[in-house]
């Protein structure tokens, strides 16, 4: 009749009481019976018992000096093994991403990256702007930029453009009449343009067509560098599009259309009010103050005679502002 071995109570990297108790034994008479470490095989996995050759029913202690020689030894053949799997792999690999793509793999470092904190993120962003070579696209939500942001910038942006490089900005049509924007923009020499929308998308800056940035949280303390060539590619075009349908502001501003005294700010505004959202959502999406959000609702509700806010979706749906804006 066979008995089942008695059960291990611990990992195979441990050393319970156990053992401790029968390798004392072994180390006091010299020897113990091989059946005795059926309790405590932890003995035989560190190497600190051994066959007896003379007598295969026994067990010798080994001195813990050569145990942990050997131990140490074969984990060391574990990594050189493992690293000569990490190579064999990493040939494997790049064969088969040549095969895939037609060009050897790229060498330049990952094509995403999360930055995380705003020192991290501007820091980024600056050193990709010291390499400039072409263009720097950026999108500034929100409205206008405190003056001491403006401030810090002019040296980096001046730089940029005195090798040549060509930078275009779109910001909110909030910014329009801000003073300290547009002193910023008149210090630049170089070519420098800047234009406005009633919506844009959140920030983003594009640098040359090799790397863009963009916010990966809502309060954007943490942002992804992209280098992915058909990513920054479809940015660029995204910038183009918006481009196309802004207002110019710097440096030959245009005066943004009124059609029967309601402005281009108050026909955005209108078709806010039909989809609903609040004061709050439409300064938000408009990159303004709620108090100029309302100054401009309670004047479109004086143009189109209205004496409440039900009564003035309904004549806004009538007037056709919205219709004529889209």
């Amino acid at each position: 009749m066979t008995t089942e071995p008695h059960p291990h109570p611990h990992g195979p990297d441990e050393l319970c009481e156990t053992g401790s108790t029968l390798y004392a034994r072994a180390l006091r008479e010299g020897r113990v019976r091989h059946q005795d470490a059926d309790t405590a095989p932890c003995l035989i996995d560190f190497g600190l018992l051994h066959p007896d050759l003379e007598d295969i029913g026994w067990l010798l202690p080994t001195a813990p000096a050569v145990a942990l020689t050997h131990l140490l030894r074969r984990i060391e053949d574990d990594v050189a093994r493992q690293r000569r799997r990490e190579e064999e792999l990493t040939a494997l690999f790049e064969n088969l991403m040549t095969a895939h793509t037609g060009r050897a793999p790229s060498t330049a470092g990952p094509e995403l990256v999360a930055l995380e904190g705003f020192e991290r993120i501007n820091t980024a962003i600056d050193d990709a702007m010291r390499e400039a070579t072409e263009q720097v696209l950026t999108v500034q939500p929100g409205g206008a930029r405190s003056p001491e942001i403006l401030a810090d910038a002019l040296p980096r942006e001046q730089a940029m453009l005195s090798r040549g490089c060509r930078m275009r900005t779109l910001y909110q049509h909030t910014t329009r009449h801000s003073l300290p924007a547009l002193a910023h923009y008149e210090q630049l020499d170089g070519d420098v343009e800047v234009r406005t929308l009633n919506e844009v998308t959140e920030r983003m800056v594009v640098i040359d067509h090799s790397v863009a940035f963009i916010p990966a949280s809502r309060d954007r303390t943490v942002a992804l560098e992209i280098r992915q060539p058909a990513i920054v590619g479809f940015l660029i075009t995204t910038f183009e599009r918006l481009w196309h349908l802004a207002a110019p502001m710097y440096p030959h501003p245009a005066q943004l259309p009124s059609e029967n005294g309601v402005t281009t700010r108050q026909r955005a505004i209108a078709e806010l009010l039909i989809e609903g959202l609040t004061d709050n959502e439409i300064a938000a999406r408009l990159g303004m103050n709620v108090r100029t959000a309302r100054e401009h609702i309670a004047k479109l509700a004086a143009i189109l005679g209205s004496g409440s806010r039900a009564q003035l979706g309904y004549l806004i749906g009538q007037s056709g502002i919205v219709d004529q804006r889209r």
